[in-house]
């Protein structure tokens, strides 16, 4: 292979532009001297065997034509790019200027260093000196300075010790007029008494009383003269401040806390030896009698008041009342109530028919809110019946959104009459419904919102932390008769979402009728002015999502017999075995007024307490006691049974399939184990 010229290899651009300028014109590498590139190789055309099919010998091999050769290319053939273009730089750099050098950028000037003979920066000028080093309040200042800025690097005791050396010294600014003067030190000698703390009202109340009584025993004794509190020290008595010593005079010590109560309640006091304080007087209620035989003697109830005789019409008044036609219709349908009769044994027919006469698809478009006001409350002259009366017609009219709870897509912005001809809603939305139609009827109401104990709530476990506090609910109070405010919950009374997560309209007259403290036990406001308990107590969001621990299994049929939830003992869901008490099992009716022949459906059940015996082997129902209002058995802990099973009361509904209504416990012992009896489940319990 023939040589082949190398081109000039240039490791500079310096060399690179030395050579250009040896050379006038410069061209491209020419490619004229080297041959062409040889012709690919030609594949060997191979043989293939193929066997006919008429062939007599298919083993035979018979000879096959060989492929043709594959033509070669021609190097004449060969097509070649079109050759670059010759670079020249004639008409670039004329002929008569030579090639320009490449120079280097001369380097900056060197900084000046820095010698003794340099010289030194100017002093600035002495500052004026002033007759403090604390800012004037109301001086002139320049536009840098700033009292706040400077006084926030100032400590309290240096300013102390400079007001306190200054607050007999004038202090004039640099025009010599004067300025505004430093307050005195701080003297607590000035600062007025504290008000008197409870415990103090209450032993001043208690010395009062036990001097009014030597009175009232010693009449011819002289009054004792009042003491007041003790006075302060006067200014002179007190020892002049120490001028070696700025700073300021000790704080007495601070009285040490009590110590912390305990969050939930115990049967022994952690702290026998702290006096604990009264809280306030509980309304007078009926109680249970105590535990075994230590009971008092009964005590007659008291008798009813006397019925009002200056009110009533004379007999001649009445028959010409009768004769002439004048006789007065009440105005309200139901009758008003007789006596002391609370809201669980009211009469509530008359306004829960007028709810039922007015259904969604009969009402106008037009001011439908207060239209409904109207015909619902115009009947009544009691705020509790027209209250009532929109709570009933609630239920009747109105739905739960489920979809739009369980998907996240409840209209919101939706006026009260939007909501009431769509049918459904949320809790929301039917207390807004309820709020606009009790303000359109003239009655006190708010909306309060805040956490219900509702779907999909459950107790907290032993020992888990308490969660934070949210708002998840929404229910009404209204102003009843008295001025007394009521809870109530529409949402809650009209029906319940069931573990099916469906919707299941049942009527819950509870949510109207029951105190405001039991209400509480599941509604907690997020405005703590919303509890309107009868105590004026406050709860802290620790005891309402505490409460009593997880409740016993409580069936519905109870409510039926007019049996109170609430009053049910033992108050938690489990009962240990093996703790060597007597257990107290009791519950109570809700309201002294219910009449189960009356209000239910007739005479009062029997009840037993279903127990297995010790170390759970012989099973027995012992019967319990009553007095009318409440019910309660005394059963050690050991005979209960073991640990694991159930302990159940039961209502006895038949006797030798007959209705065992107005069974009493003697009949019961007589004919245990005699007859055959069924039984209805009240409560349930565990054993631990």
């Amino acid at each position: 292979m023939a040589d082949v010229e190398e081109e000039p290899v240039f490791n500079t651009l310096a060399e690179r532009i030395a050579a250009l300028n040896q050379q006038k014109n410069f061209n491209a590498p020419s490619t004229a001297g080297k041959r062409p590139p040889p012709p690919p190789p030609v594949r060997a055309a191979t043989e293939i065997p193929v066997i006919h099919p008429t062939s007599p010998n298919r083993n035979e091999s018979p000879s096959t034509p060989p492929l043709p050769p594959r033509p070669a290319r021609a190097a004449s053939a060969v097509v070649r790019p079109p050759p670059l273009p010759r670079r020249t730089t004639e008409q670039d750099i004329p002929e008569d200027k030579p090639m320009p050098t490449l120079t280097k950028k001369p380097p900056p000037p060197p900084l000046p260093s820095r010698n003794s003979t340099q010289e030194t920066s100017p002093a600035l000028p002495p500052r004026r000196t002033t007759s403090t080093s604390l800012p004037v309040p109301g001086a002139r200042r320049n536009s840098n300075s700033s009292d706040i800025s400077y006084l926030s690097n100032v400590s309290t005791s240096s300013w102390n010790n400079t007001a306190s050396s200054s607050a007999r010294t004038s202090i004039t600014s640099d025009n010599g007029h004067p300025m505004r003067k430093l307050p005195p030190a701080f003297d607590q000698a000035k600062l007025p008494p504290l008000p008197p703390t409870r415990r103090e009202l209450e032993a001043k109340a208690r010395e009062e009383a036990q001097q009014q009584q030597e009175r009232e025993a010693n009449p011819s004794a002289p009054p004792a003269l009042p003491q007041g509190p003790p006075r302060l020290p006067s200014r002179s008595s007190l020892p002049p401040p120490s001028s070696a010593s700025r700073e300021p005079p000790a704080l007495p010590s601070r009285p040490s806390l009590p110590p912390r109560l305990p969050s939930r309640p115990v049967r022994h006091s952690t702290f026998p030896d702290v006096e604990e304080e009264p809280g306030p007087p509980l309304p007078n209620r009926r109680l249970p009698p105590p535990p075994l035989s230590h009971r008092p003697k009964s005590v007659p109830e008291p008798a009813p008041p006397p019925i009002p005789l200056s009110s009533r019409p004379t007999l001649d008044a009445v028959v010409s009342r009768k004769a002439t036609g004048t006789e007065v219709v009440p105005r309200s349908v139901s009758a008003p109530p007789v006596g002391p009769v609370c809201l669980i044994c009211r009469d509530f027919s008359g306004p829960d028919s007028i709810a039922a006469q007015h259904p969604t698809s009969s009402l106008p478009r037009h001011d439908t809110i207060r239209y409904l006001a109207h015909v619902l409350c115009g009947p009544f002259d009691s705020p509790t019946d027209k209250a009532r009366a929109i709570f009933t017609w609630c239920h009747h009219n109105m739905a739960y959104d489920v979809h739009g709870f369980f998907n996240k897509c409840v209209p919101h912005h939706s006026s009260p009459a939007e909501q009431i001809f769509s049918g459904k809603a949320v809790c929301q939305g039917y207390a807004e419904v309820y709020k606009a139609i009790a303000l359109a009827a003239g009655l006190d109401c708010v909306l309060i919102s805040g956490h219900g104990k509702g779907f999909g709530h459950h107790d907290l476990e032993s020992g888990a932390p308490i969660p934070p506090e949210e708002s998840n609910h929404a229910w009404n109070a209204v102003r009843i008769d008295g001025g007394e405010w009521k809870i109530i919950d529409a949402c809650w009374g009209a029906g319940h979402l069931g573990p099916d997560n469906l919707y299941h309209q049942k009527f819950s007259p509870e949510m109207f009728y029951l105190p405001n403290e039991i209400i509480g036990k599941k509604h907690f406001p997020t405005d703590r002015r919303h509890f309107y308990r009868s105590d004026g107590r406050t709860l802290t969001w620790e005891e309402y999502i505490l409460g009593d621990g997880p409740a016993p299994c409580w069936y519905g049929d109870a409510d039926k017999d007019g049996l109170d939830q609430f009053s049910l003992e033992p108050r938690t869901a489990t009962i240990p075995v093996y703790s060597g008490e007597v257990v107290r099992f009791q519950f109570s009716k809700v309201c002294v007024h219910w009449d189960p022949e009356k209000n239910g459906g007739g005479k009062q059940y029997l009840f037993v307490v279903a127990i297995e015996g010790r170390d759970g082997r012989k099973k027995d129902f012992v019967p319990l006691d009553t007095d009318g209002f409440w019910w309660w058995a005394d059963i050690p802990a050991i005979d209960l049974g073991a640990a694991g099973q159930k302990i159940t009361v039961f209502a006895v509904t038949t006797l030798d399939n007959k209705c065992a209504r107005g069974l009493t416990k003697e009949e019961y012992l007589r004919r245990k184990g005699k007859c055959a009896y069924s039984l209805a489940g009240i409560c349930a319990w565990d054993l631990v």
